[in-house]
């Protein structure tokens, strides 16, 4: 005998579409600790800080859910390698009838230096292919996104390789304190909305 629970009416958390929260970064042991990988790091945090439980993969994602308050959350982080992100987004997107205004898209950025998180409603990628990728998926880029900064490649080292190399021990001194705003910062977002989230949050935790 299966028991289903009934869904009431006016129930808060059956009735608002989900929050749909994206780390982006490369699957497989050997890009684990990269730059590049800094999203998957704050899904991880954030899953743990929330008691949400990550493993059910769908649509080529590793993924969890949970609900902080009234709000229902979805954690992914894509499988398909940053190029190509926005195919497992997307049907996230679809199926879930996930507001834009409720996507919330973590990835490195180059352009910002180390230790600098930047919250923004909306925008181009950058230059950040996983976001790239995301935006033509979906056919707009009028979503939230969290940059954290990874600093630029020293000299002339391609930056290619530069965000596949892991955190330098320097760096490692204040990856857990970047992951600590970066989820506090979204979970603002969730709680407090993306207005509110950007005055506490967007700035530098080295300064």
């Amino acid at each position: 005998m299966f028991l289903f629970r009934r869904k009431h009416e006016n129930d808060p958390v059956q009735d608002r579409p989900p929050y749909l929260i994206v780390g982006l970064g490369n699957p497989g042991r050997e890009y684990r600790d990269s730059r590049h990988n800094v999203g998957f790091m704050v899904i991880d945090h954030f899953s743990v800080n929330n008691s949400i439980r990550m493993g059910r993969v769908q649509f080529k994602a590793i993924t969890g859910s949970g609900n902080i308050g009234e709000d229902k959350i979805l954690l992914i982080k894509p499988q398909t390698f940053m190029n190509l992100s926005g195919k497992s987004v997307s049907s996230f997107v679809r199926f879930h009838k996930v507001p834009f205004d409720k996507i919330l898209v973590i990835h490195d950025d180059m352009d910002l230096a180390y230790g600098t998180i930047r919250l923004r409603p909306k925008g181009g990628s950058g230059g950040q292919k996983g976001l790239a990728s995301i935006i033509s998926e979906l056919g707009r880029q009028d979503f939230p996104r969290l940059r954290i900064g990874i600093g630029r490649p020293p000299g002339y080292m391609d930056p290619a390789d530069y965000v596949l190399e892991s955190f330098l021990p320097s760096e490692l001194n204040n990856l857990k304190s970047i992951l600590d705003r970066a989820v506090e910062t979204a979970q603002v977002f969730i709680n407090k909305g993306l207005d509110e989230s950007m005055n506490q949050f967007n700035g530098s935790i080295l300064d």
